[in-house]
């Protein structure tokens, strides 16, 4: 029976991985071993950051809501609970919008609430 090689399918296969590692540094760009880990790595930091950036951007918003809050001598915890007790439904990302974006109308919420 005939030796059966499979070079064009390892071609193939080699060339894929190697296509997803292109930028990478030293033999995870270049060796298909170190880039079949690479992409492995890669892909488990891609699946836990995707969840931890939900967690750094309420972290931002909370941030510029806080620093936007400074000039109207009102700490957040307290504007948030304020936000509650007069049954405004605003979240977060929208708030810090408004704080960066348009400084006005965050001034009006503001005033409503005090």
């Amino acid at each position: 029976m005939a030796r059966v090689k499979g070079g064009l399918m390892a071609g193939k296969r080699r060339r894929n991985i190697l296509s997803q590692v292109k930028g990478y540094r030293l033999d995870r760009s270049k060796k298909k071993r170190a880039a079949r880990e690479a992409i492995f790595h890669a892909n488990n930091h891609a699946f836990a950051h995707r969840k931890d950036k939900k967690n750094d951007f309420r972290r931002l918003w909370i941030t510029r809501i806080n620093a936007a809050l400074i000039p109207f001598e009102m700490k957040y915890s307290r504007f948030i609970k304020a936000l509650a007790d007069k049954n405004i439904k605003l979240d977060r990302k929208v708030l810090s919008k408004l704080a960066v974006d348009r400084p006005e109308a965050f001034r009006k919420v503001v005033e409503a609430v005090k």
